[in-house]
């Protein structure tokens, strides 16, 4: 089975991930925490790390049983195709969302346009291309997840 991109409702990701798990849906929203500020506190709230999407696991010919469930409105396409998520895709992202929010990288001399493997971390195995080097921190390009990476030195 495909995981697919379903596009929801704003603010709906969680209701409709778990009323298609209701109905024996594999789905996948994921969650990150976050502090919200009010006027009169602070608290720890759990937000979609994407709005308005989820991911679901549905055979090609069942894929029309997520409009039942309210607050699901599209699926995703690319190239005129339902987006297809690969499920090592999905595996990164539940790593990367596992992860300490603090893990130690060794960092020998790196210098603007190394060409470097992670060995820790969320990004484990993935190459980087180091952009700038600065006296505290690094920051580097993960070309194959489309994304920058900044990596604080920690001086001991």
């Amino acid at each position: 089975m495909n995981w697919y991109v379903v596009y929801t409702k704003p603010k709906w990701e969680k209701k409709v991930a778990e009323r298609l798990s209701e109905i024996g849906v594999i789905s996948y929203c994921p969650l990150i925490t976050k502090i919200s500020q009010w006027s009169d506190r602070k608290k720890k709230i759990e937000v979609p790390l994407f709005n308005s999407y989820i991911f679901v696991q549905v055979n090609e010919k069942e894929r029309n049983v997520i409009f039942e469930i309210p607050g699901a409105i599209r699926y995703l396409f690319w190239l005129g195709k339902p987006a297809i998520v690969k499920e090592n895709e999905i595996q990164a992202i539940q790593d990367w969302l596992n992860v300490p929010d603090t893990f130690e990288v060794m960092v020998d001399t790196w210098q603007k346009g190394d060409k470097i493997v992670l060995e820790s971390g969320p990004f484990v195995s993935q190459s980087a291309i180091v952009q700038e080097v600065k006296l505290n921190h690094y920051v580097l390009v993960l070309e194959s997840l489309g994304c920058i990476l900044k990596v604080e030195k920690k001086i001991k």
